[in-house]
């Protein structure tokens, strides 16, 4: 993909990335509101169904849908499964024990997971600076953790696991998608990703959760929020900034969402805010800060290198 010069951005385009904090950062407590008043698998199951919606909408009206090629259908696949029904489905189950801005900390802790896992798959060498990141994401994780570390609290266990699982599967998606050659670019196959993740919660929801059920006024309006806006938008504007800012700024960016997240969700649900919590987000943070300036100086040698 073609991007503009490195770390250069317009007046839009920056506009375009604090939207796109902004809007993750809101439907961390909207998707919180909507699990409550909808079943977490449905709930996931019709984000993606209205967000695919969307997106094949505005390209039949701009005459750009495609199906995608063969050779992208491996991507589809990974990141439909992974990155969009296994993060979402992990996510919305947590938070029917947990509140958003601690749930979100620990599912934005995915560039953390990034470093061992390119090493295994693309044989990346892993720096000192990498190692330490990961070590400091994991004492953060613990940290936000411990007040749950006894018995009484088992079932907010179970949702910080769930939480760490939809990072690492959010890991394994990206990690796929720097070793994939793109034949039609990453928007064009978006809504085909996430009618794939709307199919795969289709059968799960039903076994789990049963028949749907009415989805109330709340539900409504957290999935009139959450599809169009989190979700069909969020990617779109991902990508468009992916093509002017480097990889390192938008993850420095994107490390706002969980701290305004926690202070949307203590205003709006008054979640309280721990010390625990206060240092697990800077542990993990300082941890995605050390992961991304090595990830992103990884990709940057990689693009030296002319393609065969």
């Amino acid at each position: 993909m073609a991007s503009g010069r490195p770390g250069a951005g317009g007046l839009r385009h920056r506009t375009l990335l604090v939207l796109l904090v902004l809007a993750w950062a809101v439907s961390w407590p909207v998707i919180k509101v909507g699990v409550t008043a909808v079943p977490p698998l449905w709930f996931g199951c019709w984000r993606y169904l209205i967000a695919a919606a969307c997106l094949f909408t505005v390209q039949a009206l701009r005459r750009e849908v495609v199906i995608p090629p063969h050779s992208d259908w491996p991507l589809v696949a990974v990141s439909g499964a992974l990155q969009m029904a296994a993060y979402s489905a992990l996510t919305g189950l947590a938070l029917t024990e947990l509140p958003p801005g601690r749930a979100s900390v620990l599912a934005f802790s995915t560039p953390i997971w990034v470093v061992p896992l390119a090493a295994w798959r693309l044989h990346e060498g892993v720096s000192r600076r990498a190692l330490l990141g990961v070590a400091l994401g994991l004492l953060g994780v613990l940290a936000i953790a411990a007040p749950s570390l006894h018995a009484q609290r088992a079932q907010q266990l179970l949702a910080y696991a769930m939480l760490l699982g939809a990072a690492a599967a959010w890991a394994v998606s990206i990690v796929f998608v720097r070793a994939h050659r793109f034949t039609a670019t990453p928007l064009a196959l978006a809504p085909w990703q996430m009618l794939l993740a709307a199919t795969l919660l289709l059968p799960v929801a039903i076994i789990v959760e049963g028949a749907p059920t009415s989805i109330g006024e709340q539900g409504a309006a957290s999935l009139a929020y959450v599809g169009p806006v989190a979700t069909a938008f969020a990617y779109w504007a991902v990508v468009e900034a992916g093509r002017r800012f480097r990889a390192q700024t938008i993850s420095m960016a994107l490390l706002a969402t969980p701290a305004l997240g926690i202070v949307i969700s203590a205003v709006t649900l008054g979640e309280a805010l721990g010390a625990s919590l206060v240092a697990g987000m800077l542990l993990i943070g300082a941890g995605i800060r050390l992961a991304a300036i090595t990830s992103e100086g990884k990709t940057h040698a990689r693009r030296q290198v002319p393609r065969q």
